[in-house]
């Protein structure tokens, strides 16, 4: 009697919904459904109507608890552990319905669909809908200490949402009477306990070989979390996810259920990928060699959410959708196109002492361009296709920043050359990208040790590349995204840095 006055206590905590990101995957639960599956059930009701409820509500289930087990959202981890309890007493009550013994009727050595006690009330699709969902919930039983665990080591990380109380109960202020009374909640984000500083409007730039002043004085980052799924939970869950596909195959009518999952990659993709129909719309253009495709995104979309806490290990949008590769690989080194929005203007994102410049060439067909910029200005192609970068590391910055800021520029021309230019839709942009893969040796400016002065003339061939390129957007999203068209003119010899 007392699991069931339990239960009844827990019943209002599958109400909440956890909000989370374009990406990630709904909390909310479908305790309405609970509810009349608990009710006393009329003797016509469907088998099949209520176990694809019940199945449904673990395959979303499970969709939660993976979502919850790399998050540092105390909440979330808070929520699953309810939803939990919910759930999986929903499974016990439906197949203790049918019959009391439920281990009895699916874990006997004999044939189920034939000896089984369910045998005359059931077909043999039903009992092995009956047993699949049996073993999957015993699966999911194994979790509960899991998450009790978890959840301490999220406290760690944010502040506990105390627990919803019984319906018609409410919390007050424990020192303040007359303070307003408090509803707990687990539909909001967990408050962190170590708060980040907020992003800036652009990434701060490297400077190699002096230290640079930050926006925020002595400011040490906080470093994130990094939280990994245990291994015994991943793989209590898919024992549990083989069960319930076991199951749905059963059921007379096929596609039947949804998996978050799957919605969420969609809804991933929608967001951050290019349309599938895009590439088949240019596939003329695609044909040609070293061209490609790719959605430019607003800076914004690579930059961590203002204060919040995130798993360090999650993949950003940068490793799900990488940048297109605009070469081949050389010991590790790969060049590639970092086009982004920043503002209203296209910029490439830049690392270390990589730098490039930019002009918006106006209405011109990528296909009329070749390597010899024989469709463009003779000012212009003469600029892009005789400049010859510095071989001094620090001249390599001062470079960088006369793109940057368009100052000191002494290329006699009636234009001044930046690296980025104003996004307009249908116009062709010619780029000259130049890319570095530095060794850690200069990046950190330590001393070499005497084992690495050994191979200092190894480190002194720093892998390279120097671009010609041409892009054209084709299509803006109202996200302020742009579907653009690129394609690589010509690969000048790899320039050379000289180290000291």
């Amino acid at each position: 009697m007392m699991r069931y006055i339990f239960f009844s206590l827990l019943l209002p905590f599958s109400l909440i919904s956890i909000p989370v990101g374009n990406q990630n995957l709904d909390y909310r639960s479908s305790a309405t459904s609970g509810k009349l599956i608990l009710a006393a059930a009329p003797a016509n009701e469907s088998f099949y109507t209520t176990a694809r409820k019940l199945i449904q509500q673990q395959i979303n289930l499970i969709a939660r608890v993976e979502q919850a087990m790399v998050s540092p959202d105390a909440n979330q981890m808070r929520a699953v552990q309810g939803q939990l309890t919910v759930y999986t007493k929903l499974v016990d009550t439906f197949l203790t319905r049918q019959n009391q013994s439920p281990k009895n009727v699916c874990t006997s050595r004999v044939d189920i669909t034939q000896n089984s006690p369910l045998a005359e009330q059931l077909n043999r699709s039903q009992l092995k809908i009956y047993c699949s969902l049996y073993a999957s919930n015993q699966e999911l039983l194994k979790l509960a200490p899991i998450l009790d665990r978890l959840l301490s080591r999220r406290g760690e990380l944010a502040l506990v949402t105390s627990l919803p109380l019984v319906t018609g109960e409410r919390q007050s202020d424990p020192v303040l009477s007359i303070a307003p009374i408090e509803y707990p909640q687990l539909d909001k984000l967990a408050t962190p306990f170590a708060i980040q500083a907020q992003n800036l409007a652009s990434p701060p730039q490297i400077i190699i070989g002096r230290t640079a002043k930050t926006a925020i004085a002595d400011y040490i980052p906080t470093v994130p979390p990094a939280i990994a799924a245990p291994e015994e939970v991943l793989t209590t869950l898919a024992s549990a996810k083989k069960f319930l596909t076991a199951a749905q195959v059963e059921f007379p009518l096929p596609n039947q259920f949804t998996d978050p999952q799957e919605t969420s990659a969609i809804l991933d993709r929608f967001t951050y990928d290019i349309d599938p129909q895009e590439p088949q719309t240019y596939a003329t253009f695609l044909k040609l060699p070293q061209t490609g495709i790719v959605r430019v995104l607003p800076g914004l979309a690579y930059q961590r959410p203002l204060s919040t806490l995130e798993n360090r290990l999650a993949p950003s949008v940068s490793e799900r959708y990488p940048f297109p590769l605009l070469g081949v690989a050389q010991g590790g080194f790969t060049p590639s196109l970092a086009l982004q929005i920043v503002g209203d203007r296209f910029e490439l994102r830049h690392q270390g002492v990589d730098y490039s410049f930019m002009v918006d060439l106006g209405d011109i067909s990528l296909s009329k361009l070749d390597s010899q910029l024989k469709a463009v200005t003779q000012s212009t192609r003469e600029f892009f296709l005789n400049y010859q970068p510095p071989k001094q590391l620090e001249e390599l910055q001062v470079e960088r920043r006369r793109f940057i800021t368009g100052k000191d520029q002494n290329w006699n021309l009636n234009q001044v050359i930046f690296a980025n230019a104003k996004a307009e839709l249908n116009h062709t942009y010619l780029v000259r990208s130049l890319q570095f893969q530095l060794p850690d040796m200069i990046v950190a400016g330590k001393p070499l040790t005497p084992q690495e002065r050994q191979f200092l003339n190894q480190l002194k061939k720093i892998p390279s590349s120097d671009i010609l390129l041409a892009f054209r957007p084709v299509r803006r999203r109202a996200d302020g995204s742009y579907t653009v068209l690129w394609r690589v003119l010509h690969q000048f010899p790899e320039p050379q840095i000289a180290i000291k």
